[in-house]
């Protein structure tokens, strides 16, 4: 069997495994696979379908990644979670809080140093599992 076949075969298992995990990572990799069965399907030396597959796979990596964060940070920008109010159970000694929201506690950090510690405060994002709070209640869009 000729080597495109291969890389052909390597390409559609991994797209197999792919629409099982769901994660888009093995997605990248298949199309590097595929690219290096193009390559070796154009009869050129054996070490230019590992320099084409591995080429692809890393700029589709790069673009993947690119792609995650941007679409990451415009699900952060629409979380529900922004404006609500949050009941401030304690400030710690570096600046951080506990707060109480939706029925369990939270860690927070005020949106600014000079902020007031007093009042009703708002979530104004959420950045991983922590809550960036603000005196005053942002306009969710």
């Amino acid at each position: 069997m000729e080597s495109y076949v291969y890389w052909f075969l390597m390409a559609l298992f991994l797209l197999a495994l792919e629409i099982a995990s769901g994660t888009f990572y093995l997605l990248v990799v298949a199309v590097g696979l595929a690219v290096g069965g193009l390559t070796a399907l154009l009869g050129v030396s054996d070490a230019w379908p590992l320099v084409t597959s591995a080429l692809a796979v890393i700029v589709g990596t790069i673009l993947l990644r690119n792609w995650k964060s941007a679409h990451a940070s415009k699900q952060m920008e629409n979380s529900l979670d922004v404006g609500q109010p949050v009941q401030v159970l304690g400030w710690r000694e570096n600046g951080t809080a506990r707060v109480l929201y939706r029925g369990a506690e939270w860690d927070a950090e005020p949106s600014s140093a000079d902020m007031p510690r007093v009042g009703t405060l708002y979530i104004e994002a959420v950045r991983g599992a922590r809550l960036i709070l603000s005196h005053r209640k942002s306009v969710h869009h």
